[in-house]
Order: C-alpha cells, then sequence, then structure tokens
C-alpha cells in the first residue's frame, strides 16, 4: 500500500484548503474570483464551489464517540480504527493531500482511530483505484485481543465469617481471595497480525471491598486467610470491623462486594501500554449482637 499520513492537528486545515484550492479553480474558470472570497464548505453548502469535503472523525464533534480503554461494563469504549473514503475526492492541486499520488489512478482515505490520534496518528492515505486500504496492525488493538482471550474472573472469595455462618458486632472480619491465575494473576496472552506481536499480561492491583454498611476497604495484597490459630486478632492486611448488626439489611445480612481493579502491561510492534479491566464478585455475611449468638 502507498500510504501517506499527516499528522491530525493538520488534518482539518488540510480538509478546508483543499476545499479552497477546489473553489478557486471553479471560480477562476468562471471569471468570477474575488479577492476575500471565502466559501462556505459544510454539509449541504457547495453552490458555486464545486468540491466539499466533509469528513467524519472519530471522538470530534459530527463524528463517532467512542473511548479508550477497557472496563468490565458500561458500553463498548475499547479502541477502534477505521479508514473512510473521501468522496468527493480533492483536486489535484491539493498536493498535501495527495503526496505524489496521482489523482486520475488513486483513491484518498482518512485514517482514524478512537484515541482522537492521541496514540495512533490518523492521516490521509492513498491507494489504487478500487482497492481497499490495508488494515494496519495496531499493537494497541492486538493487545486488547490478546486481553479478551484471556480468562479474568472476580476475586474468589475466603472470608470470615464465612457465608451461612455468624460474626459478631465488634469482632475482627478477615477478608482475603484466592491467588489463581485467573483471579490473582498474573496471566499472560499474545495476539499476532500483519507481522507484529503484541504480548499482554495481566495482575490484580487492587481489591476494593464493599462491606454492605456503607464502609469500603481497599486491599492492595489479596489478604490473610483467616485459621482458628489467630484467635481474636485482626487481619494483618485486609480486615474489617462492623458497628452494627445486619438485622436491617436484606435476608438479614450484609452483602460484601469485591471489586479487582486488573492491570494489564502490554509491549510488541514498537509500542508499549496499559489497559484496566474491573471484575467483581459478591457472598452475604451475617453479622449479630454477640448476646444474641447462642438465642
Amino acid at each position: 500500500m502507498d500510504g501517506h499520513r499527516v499528522d491530525r492537528s493538520k488534518a482539518d486545515l488540510l480538509i478546508r484548503r483543499s476545499a479552497l484550492l477546489g473553489a478557486a479553480l471553479v471560480l477562476a474558470a468562471a471569471g468570477t474570483a474575488q479577492a476575500g472570497d471565502d466559501p462556505d464548505v459544510g454539509a449541504g453548502k457547495c453552490q458555486v464551489v464545486r468540491f466539499c469535503v466533509d469528513v467524519k472523525v472519530p471522538g470530534k464533534t459530527g463524528g463517532e464517540n467512542q473511548q479508550t480503554g477497557s472496563q468490565d461494563s458500561g458500553g463498548d469504549s475499547k479502541l477502534k480504527c477505521k479508514y473512510t473514503k473521501i468522496d468527493p475526492e480533492p483536486p489535484a492541486s491539493a498536493k498535501e493531500l495527495w503526496k505524489g499520488a496521482d489523482p486520475k489512478k488513486s483513491d484518498l482515505y482518512f485514517y482514524s482511530c478512537s484515541d482522537g490520534g492521541q496514540n495512533n496518528p490518523d492521516g490521509f492515505v492513498t491507494v489504487a483505484n478500487g482497492q481497499q486500504p490495508q488494515q494496519q496492525a495496531n499493537p494497541q488493538e492486538l493487545a486488547q485481543q490478546a486481553v479478551d482471550s484471556m480468562t479474568l474472573l472476580g476475586p474468589d472469595i475466603d472470608i470470615n465469617p464465612k457465608p451461612g455462618g455468624k460474626g459478631l458486632v465488634g469482632m475482627p472480619v478477615w477478608m482475603a481471595v484466592d491467588q489463581s491465575q485467573t483471579t490473582w494473576g498474573p496471566n499472560t496472552a499474545t495476539a499476532s497480525a500483519g507481522g507484529v506481536t503484541v504480548t499482554a499480561t495481566a495482575k490484580v492491583a487492587k481489591v476494593v471491598w464493599s462491606m454492605g454498611d456503607g464502609s469500603s476497604v481497599t486491599c492492595t495484597t489479596p489478604g490473610t486467610v483467616y485459621q482458628k490459630s489467630y484467635g481474636l486478632r485482626k487481619s494483618p492486611d485486609c480486615g474489617h470491623v462492623y458497628s452494627q448488626p445486619s438485622t436491617d439489611g436484606q435476608g438479614g445480612t450484609y452483602k460484601v462486594t469485591a471489586t479487582s481493579t486488573w492491570v494489564i502491561n502490554w509491549n510488541g510492534g514498537g509500542a508499549n501500554g496499559q489497559l484496566t479491566e474491573v471484575r467483581n464478585s459478591s457472598v452475604a455475611v451475617t453479622i449479630v449482637e454477640s448476646q444474641a449468638v447462642n438465642s
């Protein structure tokens, strides 16, 4: 593919400039060009001007509104890149766009990504008439493909008091999660395309525990699994103490939700970056007043 890129910051200027060049040619041929003419280029506003370009650029007004990054839920926010064919095409005099390609033998496309060109430069691309632009191997897209091939699950919760049992108001609660490849990491996968291979490695960076009583606890370790030998001690790294019984909660329990944030570092194709995924899981615990244990 004979591809040529133009920095995104120049895209609007180039589009308008090519429109003005086309307008000047038409007006000059008609003998009506005047100093200070500034033709109105926009959707449905060609009039005397014979060439109009309205390129929808993702991430800008009038284009697709997509975001970067990866989340557990809440819509499709993954990176997307695409080619948009410029039709009608700019005149041959718009050399900044054609970059030496023959307009009679070439088609013009605009390559754009949903990150607004922040990590994936947008620009104009020329190809031979009737051909489609060759899809480029985008490292960040490959990184997302690698992540999608992984099995990343919510925390495998190990909490004391155990679900089904009873804990006491004022007594330590110990929270921990299993450290398997799919619930804690590291979890590694690769993806390849167009001669580019990207490797991504995911690991949980933190677990936020919503305790069901309005409080939350953030743990950057998997926590310590409770053993009877620990007695009434508090967890050294991930614990909580309830000050009220769960009798007012639904089913007489507190719903404890553990939300893990997976951080994925990737590299390949001369690039590197970081993505995140969020997963969660829940259990119910019963907390009672001490005098109610034997009732």
